[in-house]
């Protein structure tokens, strides 16, 4: 039973090409299972989340993130009522427009992509499910629902309009342009309540792993965590009620009350939100002016405090900062090859080169496969032509 603000499948607003319906999947089971099995979402088992992906077997990837963000989403959507499959399908697709390298890979491949429209990883993981996919008779890319489509461009709120990010000044990214030119995806309103979800998710999942990975990497320790808010308490519990207790297992216990203390707050918020609202619908949702689903104020406090430590000690720490301008390098050396001699590019994207009829063109093509790379495989590929 889903509440009345939900996505109701039978209700969708449909897909831009017409494809009958699944006889035993509901449209936004398919979207995900689609987004599954796309070959972006393979390849973002080697890439990076914060450690570059060769750096360590434990770390997380993009992949083992965007995972646990869907199990998050599935649990929040299921308290609220509202629909699972589809908060799921945007939580796994949410990254897919990711470069190697994390956010050092896209920050280098939007100043490169500076003179020709930017690049956001947001807008890419549009450009990858509606064109860049290539594995279906009757369309590229995946051919997702209307309502996924919303999810990926909006779970962080509208691009345009008065409730706009101040981040999304200026003109569109060329990818979400020309996507919500052939279908429009309201941009100026909020998006669902499940792709709200799917965004609180993210924030909830890498807020507690990246703690647990920079544990793992020696950036710093667990006295280190208990001077911080949520984090300080939830370790004194542990000792409290744990004294003596065998310290990986210490460090766990601690880091997954952290978890349930995040995903608690999201879920009494969004209650006592939609409780005071009653909306029936899900345009009311998408028209409220406001985000539903978001941290309680003491708690986002506490956690920025947090995120100030991460940054510092870990996001920036000196290890990190060398590795990042590393892989930098990297990314400023393909691309412009690339661009220069596109000989170098394999036989399916000369192919695509060969109907191009300006720069823009050549260099949006360039960074669509600058992006799909892996770590790994753009760290070779560095080698073999950079030298």
């Amino acid at each position: 039973m889903l509440a009345p603000y939900a996505c109701q499948p039978d209700q969708s607003r449909g897909r831009l090409h017409s494809e009958s319906m699944s006889s035993f999947r509901s449209p936004f089971q398919r979207d995900r299972d689609r987004i599954i099995h796309s070959s972006a979402f393979r390849r973002l088992k080697h890439k990076t989340q914060v450690f570059v992906e060769h750096e360590g077997d434990y770390y997380r990837t993009r992949l083992t993130h965007s995972i646990e963000v869907a199990q998050v989403a599935r649990t929040i959507s299921g308290v609220l009522g509202l629909n699972t499959d589809l908060a799921e399908a945007i939580a796994l697709a949410h990254d897919l427009g990711h470069t190697p390298f994390g956010h050092t890979g896209e920050d280098a491949l939007a100043a490169l992509m500076a003179p020709y429209g930017g690049f956001d990883h947001n807008a890419q993981a549009l450009r990858i499910v509606t064109r860049l996919e290539r594995h279906y008779a009757d369309f590229d890319g995946l051919n997702l629902t209307w309502e996924s489509l919303e999810g990926i461009a909006k779970h962080n709120g509208p691009v345009t309009g008065a409730n706009a990010d101040a981040k999304h000044a200026g003109p569109l990214p060329y990818a979400l342009a020309e996507v919500n030119a052939e279908w429009d995806l309201e941009l100026s309103t909020h998006a669902s309540a499940e792709a709200q979800v799917a965004a609180i998710a993210d924030d909830v999942a890498y807020s507690h792993h990246d703690l647990h990975d920079g544990l793992r990497s020696g950036l710093f320790d667990e006295a280190d965590l208990m001077q911080l808010p949520v984090t300080g308490p939830a370790f004194e519990e542990v000792d409290r009620l744990y004294p003596g207790l065998d310290p990986m297992r210490r460090r766990h216990e601690a880091l997954r009350r952290v978890f349930g203390r995040m995903v608690e707050d999201v879920i009494a918020v969004a209650q006592g939100r939609l409780e005071a609202a009653q909306p029936q619908s899900v345009e009311e949702i998408r028209n409220m002016g406001l985000t539903i689903i978001r941290f309680s104020k003491p708690l986002y406090q506490e956690l920025k405090a947090i995120r100030s430590f991460l940054f510092t000690r870990m996001y920036r720490a000196p290890s990190v900062v060398v590795m990042r301008t590393e892989v930098t390098q990297v990314v400023n050396g393909l691309f412009p090859l690339f661009m220069a001699d596109t000989s170098l590019l394999p036989a399916e994207w000369r192919h695509d080169i060969e109907a191009v009829q300006s720069q823009t063109e050549l260099a949006r093509i360039v960074a669509d496969y600058v992006a799909g790379m892996t770590d790994r495989f753009a760290l070779q590929e560095g080698a073999r032509l950079l030298g």
